[in-house]
Parts: structure tokens; C-alpha cells; sequence
């Protein structure tokens, strides 16, 4: 716990030497090819969209830190059934320059549960309650920034956990997948 304390108190002045100057802010739409993985081999990725806010707080000339509030529909299909979960998703990426305007980039994400629904061509039904209200996953990608401020992204989202609530569902398991293509502008 100490050890943990420590670390907080390191980081946090560390960071104290930023100021909002330096901070940019900026926004991001895209596409996403989503799958869920797990015991249903017979599902099919799908594509549907992501859109939100990003920071980008630098540490150093190479480091960044940035957090993003993105709203994304993510899911799979199964012939004309489609299983689709929107989530708030809150990544936490570590950026790394390797060269001009060009990034690594990998850092943890939570989720957060706004709608799932299964449907097909004549219905709609709402599964919510059946889908865990949370998620957690990592995020790796890279990135190109031109100098105006217009940017470019590559990353793939795993699934850490099952989003299948175990109460409904016993020892069945999905997780996500999500490869996303993004572009966005900092201001």
C-alpha cells in the first residue's frame, strides 16, 4: 500500500509540470469491425461506428498520455440476427513517438453498458439486462498526426472480460473484439 501511495505522489508531481498550454483537445469518428469471441463459433463480425473526445497530455517530447470518452456500437451477427451493445468507453492509452507525428500506442479501457439489443429484420429485443454493465479491455494501435492537427488511428480493442452476465448464462462466454479505424482533429 505504501508502495502504491508512493507511486501516486511520484506521478502526480511529475505531472505538475504540464500545464494546460500544453494539453490538446481534440475529437475522433471512425469505424469499427467488431467481433465477440468466445463459445459461439458461428457469429460473424459486424461494422458500425465509434465517435468522442480525446486529450492528449504530453509527459515528455515522446510520451503522451491520452484519455478518450468514446461512444461505440460494437457487436456480431449471425445470419440476419444481430446482437448489438453500445458502450461509453473510457481508454487510457500511453503514446509513444517513434518518429515525426508518428505513435504507438496501448493502455487499458473500461466500458460502460448503454444498450444491447438482439435483433432481425422484424424485431427487436432488449437483452441488457442479460449483458454485464461493465467491461474491461486493452487497447494497442498507432497513429500518424499531421501538424494541423488532423490525425489518423489504428487499434484493436480485446476483451478482457465475459459480457455475458453469469446469472443468466452460466459458464457461456463472450468477449469482445474491436479493430477500429479512426480520424480525428486536435484543436
Amino acid at each position: 500500500m505504501k508502495k502504491l501511495v508512493l507511486i501516486a505522489v511520484v506521478l502526480i508531481f511529475s505531472l505538475t509540470s504540464v500545464t494546460a498550454q500544453d494539453v490538446s483537445f481534440g475529437a475522433k469518428a471512425g469505424i469499427n469491425f467488431s467481433s465477440l469471441n468466445g463459445d459461439d463459433d458461428d457469429l460473424d463480425g459486424k461494422t458500425s461506428f465509434h465517435f468522442g473526445g480525446v486529450a492528449e497530455i504530453p509527459v515528455s517530447d515522446v510520451f503522451s498520455v491520452q484519455p478518450e470518452l468514446i461512444f461505440s456500437i460494437q457487436g456480431a451477427k449471425d445470419g440476419d440476427i444481430k446482437f448489438n451493445v453500445s458502450y461509453l468507453n473510457l481508454p487510457i492509452m500511453a503514446k509513444y513517438y517513434v518518429g515525426e507525428g508518428i505513435s504507438i500506442e496501448a493502455g487499458p479501457q473500461i466500458g460502460f453498458l448503454m444498450d444491447a439489443k438482439v435483433k432481425d429484420d422484424n424485431t427487436s429485443v432488449d437483452v441488457k439486462d442479460e449483458t454485464k454493465g461493465i467491461d474491461f479491455g486493452l487497447g494497442i494501435g498507432a497513429g500518424y498526426k499531421v501538424d494541423s492537427g488532423l490525425n489518423f488511428a489504428l487499434r484493436y480493442n480485446i476483451g478482457l472480460s465475459n459480457i455475458v452476465d453469469e446469472d443468466d448464462a452460466g459458464n457461456f462466454e463472450l468477449k469482445n473484439g474491436v479493430f477500429q479505424v479512426s480520424v480525428g482533429f486536435f484543436f
